[in-house]
């Protein structure tokens, strides 16, 4: 059992997507407003689909009071030690001491050296990056008399005059994964800033707190300074379906032992859907804080619990269905999509959407075999979808009370473009995007990763994609009806029937396409996953 007594903190890690700023920068407040201690975007500064890193941290400093800023990490080949030390301070300043600073030694080298980058090998990325450490803390030691001279192979100064200091002491924490690195940890942070997708199991993170713990020591300091931290991913659903993708209660324990069993103090999960962070602020950080504070007032034992998530029952391998005459691919998978019960409310609303011209893939033979990681693939589209179909109805209760007298138009459509589900850009390589992003965080293929995906694994998907994306601006055009109905009977409030036809008509196209939806694309998520390679990552790191 390793816990290194650290206060627990809770954040977030966002993806900095330049296409919609304010809701990033909303999403950022969000999580200040949950409750949770940290705010952090992930830097790629060749990736023109995101919004500058640095820009953005400094930007949300100034929208936010209380919560603290990081990189998640910053990409240290394409920005200077010295002037991001100085960048660095000069937040902190600015923002009361709310800056904290995650580097990474560099990665995707061909898109660094087409950004103007050099390219360096992996020791000579670990070295460069020892040099930035060197120079960034002689930057900031204010105390120190005289000049800042660092002969460095990689970076160099010569004579740069020290400050400003910050305003706290800020903490330099790293991403790594290989010896090289977690030495360098150990000799020169404060702490450790892995990511679940990359780890090949929960023994690395035991293996690497040991290599830390052995060049901290050697290096004469205490490990427990060094501050252990872990980006996670999850997604809450109704029953267990493995790491942190089930109840409440089953994240809350999980984290429990990921800080009890393996002195991780600070959780930062990916993801950018609202009601994730939320829950995330509201239920699970003040519960792992809780359970964590009374395990550590009790006694040390020679025992210690085992890890909740060691104790999981491992992915049992496929095994080959029965041949069982009349079984559906949905039964052999033991995952159900959302049926289309058929109901409209509104006359229009089957030729809005074409639904007796809609295409169909053909259905997997029983040579198709499913396991666990694939259920759980599968069954995060119909967890996906249930959030929008709540909504939907919170939606109508709005409309009802409008109609009701019990709320006002217009206080109905601010709430309103409060959800998710009029935020949402109707894009399934939106949503599906977000969840790559959630499962892959680092990862620079983000927008747009679904579709292309399901296409090159499957020709027969084809015409269901076409169809699905076009049915999104279709559902965006009714929603904005919506809103235009309401800005009527803002202006008009004696004929409610627009603003009742406009819901009808969104609540049919919208129950009808989730379920198409469903009914084509969860088989093939099961299969294919939502990126390539998704689904081995997953086995793997299950077993």
């Amino acid at each position: 059992m390793t816990d290194y007594g650290h206060e627990l903190c809770f954040g977030t890690f966002l993806t900095p997507a330049n296409d919609d700023p304010e809701r990033v920068i909303g999403l950022a407040q969000l999580t200040e407003e949950a409750g949770l201690d940290l705010v952090t975007f992930q830097d790629h500064p060749y990736q023109p689909g995101f919004l500058d890193t640095w820009t953005l941290l400094s930007y949300v400093a100034a929208r936010t009071s209380r919560i603290t800023l990081a990189g998640n990490v910053l990409n240290l080949p394409l920005r200077q030690p010295a002037v991001l030390a100085r960048s660095a301070a000069s937040l902190d300043l600015l923002s009361g001491g709310r800056v904290e600073l995650g580097l990474g030694a560099g990665a995707f080298w061909e898109a660094i050296v087409a950004m103007g980058g050099r390219r360096l090998t992996p020791g000579q990325s670990v070295q460069a990056l020892a040099e930035a450490i060197e120079i960034i803390r002689g930057i900031w030691n204010t105390d120190e008399r005289g000049v800042l001279k660092v002969d460095g192979e990689h970076y160099r100064v010569a004579g740069a005059k020290r400050g400003p200091a910050p305003a706290h002491p800020i903490e330099i924490w790293l991403g790594a994964y290989k010896p090289r690195m977690l030495r360098l940890v150990g000799r020169a942070a404060d702490g450790w800033l892995p990511s679940v997708p990359y780890l090949s199991g929960l023994d690395d993170l035991a293996r690497g707190n040991e290599i830390i713990d052995e060049a901290a020591a050697a290096e004469g300091r205490d490990p427990a300074a060094i501050r252990r931290l872990l980006n996670v991913n999850g997604v809450f659903a109704r029953s267990s379906q493995g790491f942190l993708t089930g109840p409440a209660d089953q994240w809350v324990e999980e984290l429990t032992e990921l800080a009890l069993a393996y002195g991780i103090s600070v959780f930062i999960l990916g993801s950018d859907d609202p009601e994730t962070i939320q829950r995330f602020g509201g239920e699970v950080a003040p519960a792992v804080r809780e359970l964590v504070a009374k395990e550590r007032e009790r006694p040390r034992t020679a025992e210690s619990p085992g890890s909740a998530l060691v104790a999981e029952p491992p992915v049992q391998p496929a095994q080959a269905p029965d041949a069982a005459p009349g079984q559906s691919q949905y039964d052999r998978l033991g995952v159900t999509p959302t049926p289309d019960d058929g109901t409209r409310l509104h006359p229009r609303s089957r030729e809005l959407l074409g639904e007796d011209t809609r295409p169909s893939r053909p259905e997997s033979g029983p040579d198709v075999v499913y396991d666990d990681v694939s259920r759980a693939l599968g069954r995060h589209l119909i967890d996906v979808h249930d959030h929008l179909r709540a909504e939907l109805r919170r939606l109508r209760e709005l409309i009802d009370q409008v109609r009701q007298g019990a709320l006002s138009a217009g206080d109905a459509r601010s709430a309103i473009n409060e959800m998710s589900l009029r935020q949402h850009n109707w894009s399934l390589g939106a949503y599906c995007a977000a969840y790559c992003r959630v499962v892959t965080q680092h990862h620079t293929l983000e927008d747009d990763a679904v579709f292309p995906h399901l296409r090159a694994q499957e020709k027969e998907l084809e015409p269901v994609i076409d169809r699905l994306t076009e049915e999104h601006h279709v559902i965006h055009r009714v929603l904005n009806d919506v809103d235009r109905a309401l800005v009527e009977f803002i202006t008009h409030p004696g004929d409610f029937t627009p603003l009742q036809d406009a819901v009808d008509l969104l609540t049919d196209v919208l129950l009808s396409h989730l379920a198409y939806e469903e009914r084509e694309l969860v088989e093939p998520l099961a299969r294919y996953g939502f990126y390539a390679g998704q689904v081995h990552a997953l086995r793997r790191s299950r077993r």
